[in-house]
């Protein structure tokens, strides 16, 4: 039996058991160790910076050079096996480089999305307890400027666990510049270029299977933020066997991710899952619209991507304004187009496979969640002429056991129904507990449905026995009881010629129950990673303007207040 075994059934019997464990090297290891042996000069990673044309490419062997000297910087300075270390970076090569020296001496990494305030990022390294903290001082992307630094300094103000603040200057890749700064009431302590003073040589740290690899904290849409805890083996395996087979990766393809580090499509095919398979990764530290919107597709001729993953409202985004900027750059390279974040509606999906892949690159919409660690339903892999139906996860991954439950809490066997979406068997990439609150873990995700992991959507099997996610069940409308998935009206919606794209909520309704109001607007909030802050615009509609919480996620916050006086209009 498999550890996660245990943790699926704790629900039950209310008590853990540990029942194997396995020595294993680090990850750093799996990931670059062992393809520096084979093939040192292979290219592990493309930095797509913000500028265009100014990429920059990084070997196998600088990579581990790199790590290696990180890793023996962080064990200098006291960071030890069981340790948790903050990373605020944007997504580049030392960012990465960060994540594996922290696998590679045993400590848990928690990587915080650098667009996160500084009360976002002070919440995350205090419930981490991490005493150290990675950041560089400055950050670009879209041609705008972030003092990454300041943000931490303010942070770590009200964070009485941290130590000490690791600071690179964004002069050069190579760690030239790179400032160690020893946080001790108050007196900081500057010891210039510390990196290069390390060895090329770190030992790696002999891992159990169940130690913790990282911590990853949701966005906090819905309450205090969950910091989510992946394990060694389990996650790494996962993270490389979906990389390889839903997007048919093969060696030498250059896997295209467009997902920042700080999110888990980030860690799991920007980083872990190519790098374990000793792939080319781009990461890129860009917008899809700047310095114009065909950036995604200039970026695949130059670059000669072969898997392209991004997410569907960024496909919306591209799609509102027109074929010429796709049609402009050369995408012959492309093999296979993924979407991931949310359901991708029918038109986005049309425009996506016709127009981006010339209707020849199969589309594969995934389904999963930072609690899964990787892909869990998805078109591919399946046999090479089987349907990809548009719009549907469809068929779930190898190990993967969807189970559809109503609301009685007993499972729908039959298909064309609706239930909500578990799964009925452990698989190695799911998250193990929350980090300081395994009770939350266990009310969330387990007692829910007893005996099934309990995801949070709904889901609908067609006749055919595919799966389509309809949305989050606490989005889910119920008017004149009635209960309507969002996802399935903003489909509709986004059909209209004159929409871009929507946000469906439901607001108290004393005759419904739940109605909802039309408006338009020029844009949606947003996470900067894409994904629409329902959230938000639920506290605007119900007029709850005290409970909008932290904004600083957002990729432009004065969306909001525009959205406040349209909205507040309509409903008084």
């Amino acid at each position: 039996m498999h550890h996660a075994d245990v943790m699926m059934n704790e629900a039950n019997n209310g008590r853990f058991y540990c029942v194997y464990r396995v020595s294993l090297w680090a990850h750093a290891v799996n990931c670059l160790d062992r393809h520096v042996h084979t093939c040192p000069e292979r290219v592990a990673l493309i930095w797509e910076r913000d500028e265009p044309g100014s990429e920059f490419k990084v070997t196998y062997r600088q990579l581990l050079e790199m790590t290696c000297r990180l890793g023996n910087l962080l064990r200098r300075h006291g960071v030890k096996r069981g340790d948790c270390v903050t990373i605020y970076m944007p997504s580049c090569p030392l960012a990465v480089a960060s994540m594996l020296a922290c696998a590679r001496i045993g400590a848990a990494h928690n990587v915080v999305f650098a667009g996160f305030s500084a009360e976002a990022l002070a919440e995350r390294i205090r419930d981490a307890q991490s005493s150290t903290v990675i950041t560089v001082n400055q950050g670009v992307r879209g041609g705008k400027l972030t003092e990454l630094k300041k943000t931490v300094d303010t942070a770590v103000q009200s964070c009485p666990t941290v130590q000490q603040v690791f600071v690179r200057k964004q002069l050069s890749l190579f760690g030239c510049g790179f400032i160690t700064m020893l946080w001790l009431l108050h007196v900081i302590s500057d010891n210039a270029q510390e990196m290069q003073k390390e060895d090329v040589v770190c030992e790696p740290a002999a891992m159990d299977s169940e130690d913790v690899l990282f911590l990853l904290y949701t966005s906090g849409s819905t309450g205090k933020p969950k910091g989510l805890v992946h394990t060694q083996a389990g996650y790494l395996l996962y993270a490389a066997l979906t990389h390889r087979y839903v997007f048919s990766y093969h060696d030498g393809d250059v896997f295209g991710c467009v997902a920042d580090i700080g999110w888990i499509t980030g860690h799991s095919y920007s980083v872990y899952g190519p790098l374990a398979n000793g792939g080319t990764s781009v990461l890129f530290e860009s917008t899809p619209i700047y310095p114009d919107p065909g950036r995604y597709w200039e970026m695949v001729q130059r670059l000669k991507i072969n898997q392209f993953y991004g997410a569907p409202t960024a496909i919306r985004l591209l799609l509102k304004y027109g074929n010429q900027w796709v049609h402009k750059y050369d995408r012959s390279t492309l093999k296979t187009l993924g979407s991931v974040g949310e359901p991708i509606n029918t038109e986005a999906w049309e425009w996506y496979h016709t127009v981006v892949g010339d209707g020849r690159c199969p589309v594969v919409d995934t389904w999963w969640q930072t609690e899964t660690g990787g892909i869990c339903i998805t078109p591919r892999p399946s046999n090479p002429d089987a349907e990809i139906v548009p719009g549907m996860a469809m068929r779930p991954f190898f190990g993967i056991k969807p189970a559809l439950m109503d609301t009685e809490g007993e499972v729908l066997t039959s298909n064309h129904t609706s239930g909500a979406l578990c799964i009925a068997q452990p698989w190695p990439g799911m998250a193990r507990t929350i980090h300081n609150n395994h009770q939350r873990f266990i009310e969330t995700y387990c007692q829910p449905y007893p005996g099934y992991f309990f995801t949070g959507d709904g889901a609908y099997r067609s006749k055919e026995g595919y799966y389509q996610i309809t949305g989050r069940l606490d989005d889910v409308i119920n008017v004149s009881g009635h209960r309507i998935g969002t996802a399935e009206i903003e489909d509709v919606v986004n059909q209209c010629s004159q929409v871009a794209e929507s946000a469906v909520i439901g607001y108290s309704h004393n005759i419904k129950g739940e109605g909802e109001c039309n408006s338009f607007i020029q844009r949606l909030p947003k996470t900067r990673s894409g994904k629409i802050m329902r959230r938000v615009l639920r506290k605007v509609v119900e007029q709850d303007l005290n409970g909008l919480g932290d904004l600083s996620t957002l990729d432009d916050p004065a969306a909001v207040q525009e959205i406040i006086e349209v909205i507040v209009n309509i409903i008084q």
